[in-house]
């Protein structure tokens, strides 16, 4: 199986360095890289393409607009955005044009070789079935998710480390859950009369765990502070 991939690129050498991640991963090959948006649709009127690589800003006009076009015509072509801004409109509205992966620049071959391995499975699995089922649409659609959760039960199974005990752990744990509020370790300690130090090493794990988030506030001066919450 070879995916067909077009690049789509104002400037040449961020075009040609594109076109050469592309090309170090098996089946996908680059079948046309334009630079603006004229050529571009110029090409997918006439072909068909599995995957764009499309930059959002183009010299005749926005990379968003041409993926609303591609919409509009209803081009089976899947898109990743590519851009050097992170301003959050963008990002969304990109989103709900459909397309399915964002990369920011500048981003590295890791992860634009993660983006496409994404597509490959997914691609791949929707071609190779007749009708989805539940478990397709959890496992390669959200995958992120279900594949998240996964990893936390896999963690949560764990045994606690040396010198923890599940008693400890689970007290913690229930407090942090029936907190509305983010806490540090030093409320948690006096509201449980703990050891500070002693929380801290619990609190230190549900973050491996994934069952905490740690969040660092800074201030103006000194450490910053170390706050907890439930990973929803």
């Amino acid at each position: 199986m070879v995916i067909k991939v077009m690049v789509i690129e104002d400037d040449p050498m961020v075009r040609s360095i594109n076109e050469r991640f592309v090309s170090k991963m098996d089946c996908f090959k680059v079948v046309k890289s334009a630079g603006d948006m004229l050529d571009a649709k110029e090409y997918l009127t006439q072909h068909e393409v599995d995957l764009i690589l499309l930059d959002v800003y183009l010299p005749t006009g926005s990379g968003l607009e041409l993926l609303k076009w591609i919409r509009e015509q209803n081009l089976r072509s899947e898109v990743i955005l590519i851009t050097a801004e992170n301003k959050i409109d963008g990002i969304a509205l990109g989103l709900r044009l459909g397309a399915i992966d964002y990369l920011i620049k500048p981003f590295t071959f890791s992860r634009l070789q993660e983006a496409l391995n994404k597509y490959l499975i997914r691609h791949s699995k929707l071609n190779s079935l007749e009708c989805l089922d539940q478990e397709f649409i959890d496992v390669y659609l959200l995958g992120a998710k279900k594949q998240s959760n996964e990893k936390k039960e896999e963690v949560n199974k764990q045994p606690l480390r040396s010198g923890l005990n599940q008693k400890t752990y689970q007290q913690i744990l229930s407090y942090v859950k029936k907190s509305p509020q983010e806490l540090t370790a030093e409320v948690i300690a006096n509201q449980l009369g703990l050891a500070r130090v002693t929380v801290r090493r619990y609190l230190d794990h549900m973050v491996n765990a994934e069952e905490l988030e740690l969040e660092r506030l800074y201030g103006k001066v000194g450490r910053p502070i170390h706050v907890y919450k439930m990973n929803r």
